[in-house]
């Protein structure tokens, strides 16, 4: 089958660039899931996006969709013809539905019975037919949150559509997207090239948007350039530039040539954090940084210009006289934020609301400093300074500074807090409060932050269930799974021995201006304990080990942790498959007891077989060298203890009929099988191990 090669290219006013990638991505997709649905075969696929346009390259694609031949069955021989050999009505019918005579039709054999069969060949469509609706549909599917109209069309996208290739090998393809007819000619660089680029067949069109069209159409190969561009700017100056990477990816969405140029700024701004700098820079500017060996912060920036000037100065300059503003009004709001306590920011905060319900910001910061001295109780750590330091938590969020950089709440609180002659504990502390603030984020560095960061986390997720308001299914509009991950990842990874319900007790009792349902701390305890689910499988750890903890709740999640790896190196002996078998048959035994399996008492008068003797023996051998190891939280030692049990366990089901006729007899069996439940209990039900 004849192949050539398509190229699709939507011609737009400046794409978001934030969201070019994504989109770029997404019309790719859905190209390809196009094509794929009418079976169209090809090799490979290629995309393209600037800011002005997003393009598509499919090599060797099939000019036609094969022919399909289709085969339908009708009635059996025995039910198409009566005993005179006439047709039925259900024959007829069948040869009606097929749009053919009853002559037409054939006969084949289906599942050992002989049908009427009506075969025939749809002839497939041409590619050029079906491209235009297969790019239609790819970008009505495009992720935009809120498309626009323009002029006086009814069309919608993210940005008005100015033109639109399309190619199949060197024949343009006759069809009105967007309300634009199609063309076989892109436009080059707005202020470069801003004329019409002829585009004779699909693979020349990357080579002619280059030149002389001054556009590098593929956003990999320009996000490369800039790269390399900023590096070799940072060591021409002897400094290193710092690459963010959703920067450099939304300089990559708003540049179509870029040309890097290394700017400076007064050294006196140096005075404000550096943080506050570089986002000034970064969010206004779009502007990289530099540092020098040591890491600090030099007063310099590089610019990727989307010209290439003859006079490369005057556009460093023109970028220098803008950049200078952004940085002194950062200095401005540093200087007088400074002018002012933090501590005598607490009376704006009453004028805050932190939700409606839950009372004002200041109100929350009461609990905070409640829940985070009683949090340092039982860790034994300074109460004063924890209260401290979530009484002056929030109060940084009035400042001028976070009021223009919102992503600087709780760093310039700790700014405030040094300049305020606070401990430096209690200032470390307010700008750890919101670590970790994703996935994979470090945790605070000091006990006070880690004391702070829980009770932040923790005020909301109690906060939030008791109101109602508590995540379902996909939707979590507080992010209230991230909150509690970080919890547990505070209390597990910094080995914080804390009961996780005592701690659920102390934020519902902070709560005094609202009622709470007495449901609410159980729920909280179970959403934050099942959030370890999907932290394990992250790992690698089985579902069934999870289970086989969970279902003893226990109230510290870094002794949740401990049992968590005990399991699992004990899921790896050859010993855990028959014990694990062992307790499921015992677990099931006990469940139909009727009797309080607490009144049963071991007889040892009562054993008749050697069996029983054998794993009594053993197991009160057993119970007395891990009773120690259980108590320090040495799980993984004493599981491998118990594992000893497993010939005796086994002998004891081969040799013992544990449902006996004597009631005595069985009584005593059925303790000794549950004692012998009991002890694994204190770890884990690893019966939840036995896969059936």
């Amino acid at each position: 089958m004849s192949k050539r090669n398509f190229l699709v290219e939507i011609g737009t006013e400046e794409l978001p660039p934030k969201a070019l990638n994504t989109l770029a991505k997404a019309f790719e997709a859905g190209i390809v899931s196009g094509l794929q649905k009418e079976q169209l075969s090809f090799t490979e696929v290629s995309r393209f996006a600037t800011p002005r346009r997003l393009a598509v390259i499919v090599n060797d694609l099939d000019e036609n969709q094969a022919d399909k031949k289709t085969e339908r069955f009708g009635p059996a021989l025995k039910a198409a013809y009566d005993a005179d050999n006439n047709p039925t009505p259900a024959a007829i019918g069948f040869a009606k539905s097929c749009g053919v005579e009853l002559a037409d039709l054939g006969t084949a054999t289906k599942d050992g019975v002989e049908k009427l069969t009506f075969s025939s060949v749809r002839s497939g469509k041409s590619t050029q037919e079906l491209l235009p609706a297969i790019v239609e549909n790819a970008l009505s599917k495009l992720p935009i949150p809120k498309r626009m109209r323009w002029g006086s069309s009814r069309n919608e996208f993210v940005r008005p559509v100015h033109w639109i290739v399309l190619l199949f090998g060197s024949e343009k393809i006759p069809a009105t997207i967007m309300g634009v007819e199609s063309a076989s000619y892109s436009y080059g660089h707005r202020f470069h090239y801003n004329q019409k680029i002829q585009i004779p067949q699909a693979d020349d069109y990357q080579a002619l948007l280059e030149n002389p069209g001054c556009v590098i159409a593929d956003y990999n190969q320009r996000k490369e350039m800039i790269r390399l561009q900023i590096e070799e700017e940072g060591k021409k100056l002897g400094a290193t530039t710092v690459i963010d990477k959703s920067l450099l990816e939304e300089v990559t969405g708003l540049v179509e040539f870029p040309v890097a140029l290394a700017g400076k700024f007064e050294e006196h701004y140096l005075e404000v954090p550096a943080e506050a700098l570089i986002l000034a820079m970064k969010s206004h500017q779009k502007c990289f940084y530099l540092v020098d060996e040591e890491s600090r912060l030099l007063p310099l920036f590089i610019t990727v210009s989307n010209i290439r000037s003859k006079d490369p100065a005057k556009v460093i300059e023109g970028n220098e006289r803008v950049i200078r503003p952004r940085l002194a009004d950062a200095r401005f709001f540093f200087e007088t934020d400074k002018k002012q306590t933090l501590e005598s920011r607490l009376e704006q905060l009453k004028k805050v609301v932190f939700q409606a319900k839950l009372g004002t910001v200041y109100d929350r910061c009461i609990r905070l400093s409640k829940l985070s001295k009683s949090i340092a109780n039982a860790l034994g750590e300074n109460e004063d300074f924890c209260e401290r330091a979530a009484m002056l938590s929030k109060c940084d969020l009035v400042t001028n500074m976070v009021g223009e950089f919102a992503d600087l709440q709780g760093l310039m609180g700790y700014y405030y807090a040094l300049n305020d002659n606070e401990p430096v504990e209690v200032a470390t502390a307010i700008n750890e409060q919101y670590m970790p603030r994703f996935s994979g984020d470090k945790l605070p560095s000091s006990s006070i932050g880690n004391i702070l960061a829980i009770a932040d986390k923790l005020d909301s997720i109690v906060g939030l269930f008791a109101i109602g308001q508590p995540p379902t299914g996909s939707k979590d509009p507080f992010a209230l799974r991230r909150s509690a991950i970080g919890v547990l990842r505070i209390m597990v990874e910094k080995e914080l021995d804390i009961d996780l319900l005592d701690c659920i007790d102390s934020s519902i009792s902070s709560f005094d201006s609202i009622d709470i349902d007495p449901d609410t701390r159980q729920k909280v305890f179970e959403f934050l304990l099942e959030r370890f689910r999907a932290w394990y499988l992250d790992e690698g750890i089985p579902g069934n080990i999870f289970q086989s903890v969970i279902a003893l709740k226990p109230r510290k999640p870094l002794d949740f942790h401990r049992r968590i790896q005990a399991v699992h190196h004990f899921s790896s002996l050859e010993q855990a498959a028959p014990l694990a078998a062992a307790n499921k048959r015992v677990s099931n035994l006990l469940s139909k007891i009727e009797q309080p399996l607490a009144d049963l008492i071991i007889d040892e008068s009562l054993f008749a077989e050697e069996a029983e003797k054998l794993l009594f023996s053993n197991l009160c051998e057993k119970e007395l060298n891990v009773a120690p190891l259980f108590a320090t939280g040495q799980y993984k030692e004493g599981l491998e203890q118990l594992a000893q049990l497993e010939d005796s366990v086994n002998k004891f089901f081969d040799d013992v009929m544990v449902m006996c006729d004597e009631p005595a007899v069985r009584n005593n069996r059925i303790a000794i099988l549950q004692r012998l439940r009991d002890v694994f209990l204190h770890v884990a039900d690893i019966s939840y191990l036995h896969s059936s």
